[in-house]
């Protein structure tokens, strides 16, 4: 029986509020089964904050949607070496789950620099993106957000607010509930002793404190 797939990647170094919200948004408003949170082993893009290893942050996460039957963690990015190139995962799902229909969660950031990516074009031949964006930031033209050399296998959808690939995937375009949440802020604020309560869940606030995460910059 075919399902509907969200896929949500990230370091989550550590995961807070705002990832979660938009996972459950897009959860509801795409109608999706099951979310895969899919935490990066080895980021292509940009280096790992305080060198957290992969096993504290898929431990956060995965404390993080413990009471949420429909969200789960996949380790699929430790299970293989090599950078954690979102394309390959994205194959290696697909052949886990060959009969789901995919919904890639990412950022209005990460959609304004798909050409970094490494083999791009592909992404959408497995799966449909959804484009996550702040209310109210959706004024400059999507198509014309995309890299050139790929425009023309796009076309605009008449249910509007989307584009359509050649492939039968869609870009959908999603206004989020915007929480000014960052794991970079998360961060300085266990460096400095301050309390995470209202931005990241209990269980990774406790996760934190239990295991000493982030806190070397005291003792710099």
């Amino acid at each position: 029986m075919t399902a509907k797939l969200g896929i949500l990647g990230g370091t989550f170094n550590p995961i807070h509020l705002a990832h979660l919200r938009v996972a459950e948004e897009v959860r509801e408003l795409c109608g999706l089964d099951r979310v895969l949170f899919i935490p990066a082993a080895m980021p292509p893009h940009k280096a790992l904050a305080d060198d957290i290893p992969f096993a504290h942050r898929c431990a956060m996460v995965r404390a993080a949607i413990a009471d949420h039957p429909q969200f789960a963690v996949s380790d699929l990015e430790a299970r293989r070496p090599g950078k954690s190139y979102s394309v390959r995962t994205l194959e290696l799902l697909r052949e886990e789950y060959p009969d789901d229909e995919f919904y890639f969660i990412i950022g209005m950031d990460s959609y304004r620099s798909l050409e970094i990516w490494k083999d791009y074009p592909r992404l959408f031949d497995l799966a449909n993106l959804v484009v996550a964006a702040r209310p109210g930031s959706a004024g400059d033209d999507p198509l014309r957000l995309l890299p050139v050399v790929i425009q023309d296998q796009f076309c605009y959808d008449d249910q509007g607010g989307r584009l359509l690939h050649r492939s039968g995937n869609r870009v959908i375009f999603l206004s989020e509930t915007f929480l000014d949440i960052s794991s970079t802020h998360i961060r300085k604020l266990v460096a400095a002793g301050r309390s995470l309560r209202y931005l990241v869940p209990a269980a990774v606030a406790d996760y934190i404190d239990r295991h000493g995460l982030y806190r070397c910059r005291e003792r710099c």
